[in-house]
């Protein structure tokens, strides 16, 4: 397993070089100027001189090495700076956003607090539920409580979450007036009132994206117990006098988990692509609003960071499911 791994985690590097070149090559070819926003007021030679500081001037092979060296060497030793105080990085230049002329990742740092509220809690909270109703669903099929889960599964994975979240905000938000509509990102939690503040806001958009997530894995989840329930060693289990919830829970379990990994794994990074739509929605001052301001504004930078960020995350939780597949099944030898 540990060769496994670290042979993944090398194949890795090629593959992130690959995905940053792709990433970097279609947002060349991408329509537009940064300069077009400037002021027609602005003399042509100091157009000129921006875009030469900005970096547009040179080729686009020496941009991409540039931006390579600042993301994945210049980027890493400011983040070492700042937990043990050393001074590596001071001077260099880093990736600087086109649009407010300040590093990205300084920015990206800003924004992902927001972000993993939403997002991480909506993520745990869906696995959590979809886990046992999906379990549930599998062993006791076609009752009453399997046929309201796949209906309430469908239309969870069936309707889109921008319009769950209109929905919710017309109901609770503006008929009700349980919950804010709008996501405040100045909100800190110092006492318990603004802790029941803090919930009462990630309230709607937590759980549009909740139902959505264990929409999803539930269904893998009932389908994967339901194909090993009918296997030969469950039924070899129970004639040697195994009770049912060892068979169940230790047994049927384990071995249905297999599958689900992947769908976990590879679906968190999914999540973050998915949560664009719903920061939009109620307002979320998070990554994928960023990103949206990023691509309006023609800030490549900034979304190529962003967009970059988001491969990475599927390639490691991509290692992470296969990691998980030998812990699960011991029969799996990478090594």
């Amino acid at each position: 397993m540990l060769t496994f791994t670290v042979r993944r985690l090398v194949l890795a590097v090629p593959t992130l070089l690959f995905i940053s070149l792709v990433i970097f090559l279609l947002l060349e070819l991408a329509p537009g100027d940064p300069m077009a926003q400037v002021p027609l007021t602005v003399p042509p030679e100091v157009k000129e001189k921006m875009r030469e500081a900005l970096g547009l001037g040179q080729p686009v092979h020496i941009r991409f090495v540039k931006w390579l060296v600042q993301f994945f060497w210049i980027e890493p030793q400011v983040l070492f700076d700042h937990v043990f105080g050393t001074t590596f990085a001071e001077g260099k230049l880093r990736v600087l956003s086109w649009q407010t002329r300040s590093p990205v990742m300084d920015i990206v740092v800003q924004r992902m607090p927001q972000t993993l509220w939403v997002v991480g809690m909506s993520y745990i909270i869906g696995v959590l539920i979809a886990l046992p109703i999906g379990i549930y669903s599998a062993y006791r099929q076609y009752s009453i409580f399997d046929q309201v889960g796949t209906f309430i599964s469908m239309i969870g994975f069936s309707v889109p979450t921008f319009f769950t979240g209109v929905l919710l905000i017309v109901i609770f938000s503006v008929n009700l007036g349980w919950f804010p509509s709008i996501y405040d990102t100045t909100h800190k939690v110092t006492d318990w009132d603004s802790f029941v503040g803090q919930l009462r806001q990630l309230a709607m958009p937590v759980f549009v994206l909740a139902l959505y997530n264990a929409a999803q894995i539930s269904r893998f989840m009932r389908a994967s117990m339901l194909d090993n329930l009918n296997q030969d060693y469950v039924r070899t289990a129970r004639a040697k006098g195994l009770g049912e919830k060892a068979v169940v829970l230790v047994h049927v379990l384990r071995n249905s988990m297999i599958p689900v990994v992947t769908v976990i794994a590879l679906g968190a990074p999914q999540v973050f692509g998915g949560a664009i739509i719903t920061e939009q929605v109620f307002k979320v001052n998070g990554l994928g609003h960023l990103l949206i301001g990023a691509i309006e504004a023609n800030d490549l930078p900034t979304v190529q960071t962003l967009t970059f960020i988001f491969a990475l995350l599927i390639v490691v939780f991509n290692i992470i499911a296969d990691v998980l597949y030998g812990i699960l099944d011991p029969r799996i030898r990478y090594d």
